[in-house]
């Protein structure tokens, strides 16, 4: 089932949670809504939902106008960030319940109903647990009985806000590939709210970053990540270190640290770099004299992070290494090194 939100704002009082904005999204696709607190993605998921009323504009189910209908008759699935469950009914009568809370003409037959559920169980690796009650379940174990309730509605449209924000890390990222999957195996239209970038890159077929009740670009997640539209993007998609300085004879100057760079019509005084986009070097570079000292060094995963200092630089940077060029470089806290990037990001000025 597509989606197509179009010229949608909302306003509470005096706040504008949404400016007029318009979105389309394929049959069959996930899309991320990504963006900071405040920024108006969980607004404009709840409108689709059709749980708050948009000031202006129309959302479409496919070719249906749903702008006024009732959120039971979207045949919606809604899970929420910390799962909405009933405590007093069991895992089996959780996952039922949408389907028992139907009006009698549509309600499935106690046979039908027994059937659905004890499938989604079983794809969601429950089956076992179908007498349990929540509070006996992990809290991975509980998002996963959310997801299977959400879904025994045979739901066009599943929307997820913040689905796994109460996790802890590890549980996060099993379930992201577990809801991956999901999506894949049974073909619905998915829309989840988050924060995390990571989450969002990895899961989104689309993603949609939002600040100040706007879209601010709408991509693949490597090209979001390759080709930001603006700063904000850029500065949100991950760590970002950041040089300012004043153009002189084709160089940005910030004290004793300066870089290359073309000073074109138009460009900031500045230049972003993501952590793997600097090289560590021993003495100076002809394109960039950008001396620093180790002040941190921390191996995460397959990489060893640096955090670096300098008078020139207002914030630390950070820098990712090989293990095996951290070796070599024999880089020690207190070491002092200097910094070659291997790409710079500008932006016009805002």
């Amino acid at each position: 089932m597509s989606i197509r939100v179009h010229n949608v704002s909302r306003r509470f009082g005096a706040t504008t949670a949404l400016e007029p904005l318009s979105l389309d999204i394929a049959a069959g696709e996930m899309v991320g809504l990504l963006g900071p607190s405040g920024s108006g993605k969980t607004t404009l998921l709840r409108i689709i939902a059709g749980l708050e009323t948009p000031d202006s504009g129309t959302i479409h189910f496919g070719d249906r106008d749903v702008t006024r209908v009732h959120v039971r008759k979207r045949r919606v699935g809604f899970v929420f960030q910390h799962y909405a469950l009933f405590h007093h009914m069991s895992v089996f009568e959780n996952v039922a319940f949408g389907l028992r809370a139907r009006p009698a003409a549509e309600r499935p037959d106690n046979d039908e109903i027994k059937r659905r559920v004890r499938h989604l169980l079983e794809r969601v690796k429950l089956d076992s647990m179908a007498e349990r009650l929540p509070a006996q379940l992990s809290g991975g174990q509980q998002q996963r009985v959310a997801l299977a309730r959400a879904l025994a509605v045979e739901p066009e449209v599943l929307l997820l806000d913040e689905p796994f924000g109460a996790l802890d890390t590890r549980v996060r990222v099993e379930l992201r590939r577990w809801l991956r999957h999901l999506h894949e195996e049974f073909g619905f239209t998915s829309v989840f709210v988050t924060h995390d970038q990571e989450e969002a890159l990895e899961l989104s077929d689309r993603v949609v970053v939002m600040s100040d009740g706007r879209i601010e670009q709408v991509e693949a997640p490597a090209t979001l990540y390759r080709s930001p539209a603006n700063r904000f993007v850029f500065s949100f998609l991950g760590e970002t270190n950041r040089f300012e300085g004043e153009f002189h004879h084709g160089r940005l100057v910030n004290g004793e640290a300066w870089i290359s760079v073309d000073a074109r019509p138009g460009a900031a005084d500045e230049v972003l770099m993501r952590p793997h986009e600097l090289v560590v070097t021993t003495e100076p570079d002809e394109m960039a004299h950008l001396p620093a000292r180790v002040d941190a060094i921390s191996p995460v995963g397959s990489d060893v992070r640096l955090e670096l200092s300098a008078e020139w630089m207002r914030h630390p940077w950070q820098v990712s290494l090989a293990h095996h060029e951290h070796e070599r470089l024999g880089l020690e806290r207190g070491s002092h090194c200097w910094l070659r990037p291997t790409r710079l990001h500008r932006f016009e000025r805002s």
